[in-house]
């Protein structure tokens, strides 16, 4: 199975590629310093960062982790705009995290059934 891909517009590429690997726990697979473009992986899902003013509407890079609840907790200790946890019925928990161009990545977290 091949990975999810997003794209987002980033105004700081540096600032953009710390971000998703110190704060989101991506690792960075490409770099194109020319270009302005990065390419990350975070489990099944791939993200490419490219600098340029960031759009209103985009893909939503989804990122599955362990416990939701810790990672909220951890991300808003870290100065992260973070959304609710959201649960939907009993199945799975969401929430939004925002980068620093505003760009929405939501965590979700797979709840156990029985």
């Amino acid at each position: 199975m091949s990975p999810v891909r997003v794209w987002y517009h980033v105004r700081d590429l540096a600032a953009a590629r710390a971000f998703y690997t110190d704060k989101l726990g991506f690792v960075e697979t490409y770099l194109d310093d020319e270009g302005r473009w990065a390419r990350l992986v975070h489990g099944e899902m791939e993200i490419a960062i490219a600098e340029g003013e960031p759009y209103d509407e985009t893909g939503v890079a989804t990122v599955d982790v362990a416990d939701i609840k810790v990672e909220a907790e951890r991300l808003r200790g870290e100065d992260v705009e973070v959304g609710t946890v959201l649960e939907l019925h009993g199945e799975m928990r969401l929430l939004d995290v925002f980068d620093p161009d505003g760009n929405r990545i939501q965590l979700a977290e797979e709840l156990s059934r029985g």
